[in-house]
């Protein structure tokens, strides 16, 4: 992470202070920044574990559900809605709660990843509807709680420049565990008797490792530091604005409170004094985000996008049907989407720095309309599995990371956490109400033809969003 260098003294002539002040703006010359601060890789490796644990959940669901406990697409659909849009509901919890405390993200964070982790063994003895939906929707709370607080961290620690970066690295990694996970499930199903109580077995063991990571090794709040700090500290003494800070004695005197080192007099450069700490997040000030521009339109587009994006569940099944894929192979499918998303997140996030962030995420929504055109297509070749799931995967590379990225650039430091909680929450409510139209779609008409409204839904969502993109943002035209 981004640390400025500390001074035991104080510059002595204007010069000197304009060069401290240029020096906390930027980095010297010669020296070599990191690319990706700790805190990142910590909150990356807490990831990988973590989808270890919940993508060997998710590999077989949907077979254990439909095959095994044998319920409808529509009764499908109602528990995949509640899997993977029930999180909205408390998201906003979450990133109020993280923001609240000041330092308290990686405690709201570590509370998310605990209740998920406590949720994997219930699973043992549900077998029916009602208790597997609650079983499902305490496990979402739990990734609810946890999302915003831990890509706040993920913000925080970085500068603007870099935050597809940031967010790219961490995804690659979050997507490493998504990859190795279905793979131990397939293992699993293929060596044991029970194989469905083993894998939910091992799979608690794995989110008990991760919640360890996180408690041992990802810094809390108050250790989390940032190059905006710095720069702000740089432009705040550049400025030359009225007041100082110091140690003791009268105020504006040198060595007073309220001045660094001395007077300008002396040539030290003042800053402004006195400075009242930021008011105590709400809720209505996190709701009251909004009424910026670029985040009301990023919002809304995620929003709309999110009425049209078929859950995964629902892509491999279609391929199972198309293909005909034994149910031994089916939780190997994910490994395919999870493959893509792993190659290209970091060079999605590191072409999203540079050439702008809506482009790339609106591109990774046309790679999904082509995964859904070619699973309505007639063809039947070898290759179709594998370019869906390539399709599929690099949708999610230029998409996931790349909008809390873009998020960012629009929600201030204090209320971060609260300001991705409420993109997030748009979304997953908007991909809970497509679980639920696309399983009654199916029920209702058969598979092609709610695949065929979907399609059709995300061109025209997707045409309203490439006229509503942000326009001031950094990085996002």
């Amino acid at each position: 992470m981004y640390v400025a260098d500390s001074r035991a003294s104080t510059p002595d002539t204007p010069a000197t202070a304009a060069a401290s002040a240029e020096g906390a703006a930027r980095p010297r010359a010669g020296r070599r920044r990191a690319a990706v601060a700790p805190t990142v890789l910590a909150l990356g490796a807490v990831s990988l574990i973590t989808d270890v644990s919940s993508e060997m959940v998710t590999a077989v669901l949907p077979l254990y559900l439909v095959t095994g406990l044998g319920l409808s697409p529509l009764g499908f659909g109602l528990l995949d809605g509640i899997y993977n849009g029930f999180s909205a509901l408390v998201r906003l919890v979450g990133g109020h709660l993280a923001d609240r405390g000041g330092g308290r993200h990686k405690w709201v964070a570590g509370f998310g990843y605990g209740l998920s982790a406590a949720c994997k063994p219930l699973l043992l003895v549900a077998q029916t509807l009602t208790p597997i939906g609650l079983i499902l929707a305490a496990d979402r709370t739990g990734k609810g709680l946890r999302t915003a607080p831990r890509d706040a961290l993920i913000s925080l620690s970085s500068t603007p420049e870099t935050r597809g970066r940031a967010f790219g690295v961490h995804r690659a990694m979050d997507t490493a565990g998504a990859l190795v996970g279905p793979l131990v499930a397939y293992l699993i199903l293929r060596e044991t008797v029970d194989g469905y109580d083993a894998v939910f077995t091992v799979s608690f063991c794995v989110a008990v490792v991760g919640v360890l990571v996180l408690v041992l090794f990802v810094p809390g709040g108050s250790r989390t530091k940032t190059d905006e700090a710095v720069r702000a500290a740089g432009a705040a003494g550049a400025t030359g604005a009225t007041g100082t800070v110091g140690a003791t004695g009268a105020p504006g005197a040198p060595g007073a409170p309220g001045t660094i080192g001395a007077t300008p007099e002396n040539g030290t450069v003042p800053i402004t004094p006195g400075k009242a700490a930021a008011p105590r997040p709400t809720l209505r000030a996190a709701l009251a985000l909004l009424h910026r521009r670029d985040l009301r339109r990023i919002t809304l587009c995620a929003l709309l996008l999110g009425l049209a994006t078929v859950s995964d569940s629902f892509v491999y099944l279609l391929l199972q049907r198309r293909l005909g894929v034994p149910d031994r192979w089916f939780a190997l499918l994910p490994l395919g989407t999870a493959a893509a998303f792993l190659l290209l997140a970091v060079p999605l996030g590191r072409l999203a720095d540079r050439i702008g962030r809506w482009r790339v995420f609106l591109a990774g929504h046309g790679a999904l309309l082509l995964a859904y055109g070619l699973l309505l297509s007639s063809w039947h070749g070898t290759a179709l599995p594998y370019a869906v799931l390539l399709l599929h995967g690099g949708f999610y590379a230029a998409t996931d990371g790349v909008l809390m990225a873009a998020a960012s650039d629009s929600v201030p430091e204090e209320l971060r956490s609260s300001g991705l909680a409420l993109v997030q929450t748009g979304q997953a409510l908007a991909r809970f109400a497509c679980s639920l139209a696309f399983g009654a779609a199916w029920t209702a008409w058969g598979d092609r033809t709610a695949l065929t409204a979907s399609a059709v839904t995300l061109a025209l969502c997707a045409l309203f969003a490439l006229r509503l993109r942000p326009a001031s943002s950094k990085g996002l035209a």
